[in-house]
C-alpha cells in the first residue's frame, strides 16, 4: 500500500504518476489499448497471403464473377429434321410447322373465342429472334431501341404523351393539329427551367430545327436519349409525320442474351385479334422491314425466327419472315475488297501458270 507520505508528487490526469523512487505509473487504459492494437497489426502483417495459381484459361471461357456453365444454344435450327407427312406428329422429331400469317391469326382467334379464353380482342405479339453477330466473329450488334410507323393504328395501352418544341405559328399549329399533347417555344423552355413543368410526364420530346439552339439550356434536364436528334427521328421539319409515328407506331427494343451474346430477341405488339388479318400482316411487315435496317454487313441471316403469340395462350406459331425481308445479308466494304483481292491473286497465279505449262509442252515436243 502506498501512503501519502511516500508520494513525492501526485497529479490527477491522464499523464503518468511520479512515484517516490523515480518510477512512472500509467493510470490510463488508452495506452494499453493502443499497444494491443499495434501488436495485432504486427501479428496480421506476419501472416502470408497464399495466392492460388490458376492454370491457362481460354479467352472465351474467362467470365469474371460467373460460373462456367454449359449453356444450350438458343438458335434453334431444325432444317436437318424431316417434315411430317401426317396431321399428328411429335414436334421433337420433326420440323416446326410454318404457318401463314392468316392461318396463325385464325388459330389464335379460335383459342381466344368466348367459349375458351373469352378474350376476343387480345393483343397479338411478334417474337423476333436475331443473330447479333457483327462483321467480326468476336463482335456483336449493340442493343437498340426504335420506333416504327405502322400503316394501321391500334390501341397500345401505353403513355404516348408528346411534347413538341418549335418557333413560329405555322409549325406550332401543324403540331397541334397532328395530335401533340403540348406544343410551345421559348415560354415552354422557361417553364421547364423554373420547374413549373415536369418532363417525366412526356415520354417523347420532338422539336423543329429552328428552335434547336434554344433547347441546349434544358439538355441536362432531359433524360438519356431523350434530347431531339435526327438519327432517332425526333428532330425534323415534318412534324405531322413525326407525331404520327410516335403516337401510333410500334416501340420495340432488341436486347442480347446475357449468356449467349450472338442471340437477341424482340417482343413487339403488332395489333389486336379483332383487327383485319391484312392489317395485322401489314403491321408485321413494317416491323420486320424496320428491324432489317439494323442488319450488320455480313453474310448469313439476321432475323432467324419469328413466332406469333397471344397471351394467355401458350401457342407459339412460327411464320416465314423472309416473305417480307431478304433472308441472306451482303458483305461489308472491307470483306468485299478482301474477296476481290483474293480473286485477283488467284487470277494472277493462273496467268503465270499458263505460260509455264505452254513452255513445258513446247520443250516436250
Amino acid at each position: 500500500m502506498l501512503s501519502v507520505t511516500s508520494v513525492g508528487f501526485i497529479r490527477w490526469s491522464t499523464s503518468p504518476l511520479l512515484i517516490g523512487g523515480g518510477r512512472l505509473l500509467h493510470t490510463t487504459s488508452m495506452d494499453l489499448a493502443a499497444r494491443k492494437g499495434t501488436r495485432e497489426k504486427a501479428r496480421k502483417a506476419k501472416v502470408k497471403k497464399v495466392v492460388e495459381k490458376v492454370g491457362f484459361i481460354r479467352h472465351d471461357l474467362r467470365k469474371k464473377g460467373k460460373l462456367n456453365l454449359n449453356v444450350a444454344n438458343k438458335h434453334i435450327d431444325d432444317s436437318w429434321k424431316q417434315e411430317s407427312k401426317d396431321d399428328c406428329w411429335v414436334s421433337k422429331y420433326y420440323k416446326w410447322r410454318v404457318y401463314s400469317v392468316e392461318e396463325a391469326v385464325h388459330c389464335h382467334r379460335e383459342t381466344h373465342h368466348p367459349t375458351v379464353y373469352n378474350l376476343p380482342n387480345a393483343p397479338l405479339f411478334a417474337h423476333v429472334e436475331l443473330n447479333m453477330q457483327a462483321e467480326k466473329a468476336t463482335r456483336f450488334v449493340d442493343n437498340f431501341q426504335r420506333m416504327v410507323a405502322v400503316p394501321h393504328r391500334f390501341e397500345h395501352g401505353e403513355n404516348r404523351n408528346i411534347i413538341v418544341f418549335a418557333k413560329g405559328q405555322d409549325p406550332l399549329k401543324e403540331a397541334k393539329d397532328a395530335g401533340a399533347s403540348l406544343v410551345g417555344g421559348m415560354e415552354l423552355i422557361k417553364e421547364i427551367q423554373n420547374g413549373d413543368l415536369q418532363l417525366s410526364e412526356y415520354p417523347f420530346v420532338l422539336a423543329h430545327p429552328n428552335i434547336l439552339p434554344e433547347l441546349v439550356v434544358i439538355r441536362g434536364l432531359l433524360k438519356k436519349n431523350k434530347f431531339p436528334n435526327p438519327r432517332s427521328g425526333t428532330l425534323g421539319v415534318n412534324l405531322a409525320e413525326m407525331i404520327e409515328k410516335y403516337a401510333h407506331g410500334i416501340n420495340y427494343a432488341a436486347a442480347k442474351d446475357e449468356q449467349q451474346k450472338d442471340f437477341g430477341s424482340i417482343v413487339a405488339c403488332i395489333g389486336t385479334l379483332q383487327m383485319e388479318t391484312k392489317h395485322l400482316e401489314s403491321n408485321l411487315a413494317a416491323l420486320l422491314q424496320d428491324v432489317n435496317t439494323m442488319r450488320p454487313k455480313r453474310e448469313g441471316k439476321f432475323v432467324t425466327r419469328v413466332l406469333l403469340k397471344s397471351p394467355p395462350s401458350g401457342e407459339n406459331l412460327k411464320i416465314d419472315p423472309f416473305i417480307y425481308i431478304p433472308e441472306e445479308g451482303t458483305l461489308g466494304k472491307k470483306s468485299s475488297k478482301a474477296n476481290q483481292s483474293d480473286a485477283g491473286i488467284e487470277e494472277d497465279d493462273e496467268q503465270e501458270e499458263e505460260p509455264k505449262a505452254a513452255a513445258a509442252v513446247g520443250g516436250a515436243s
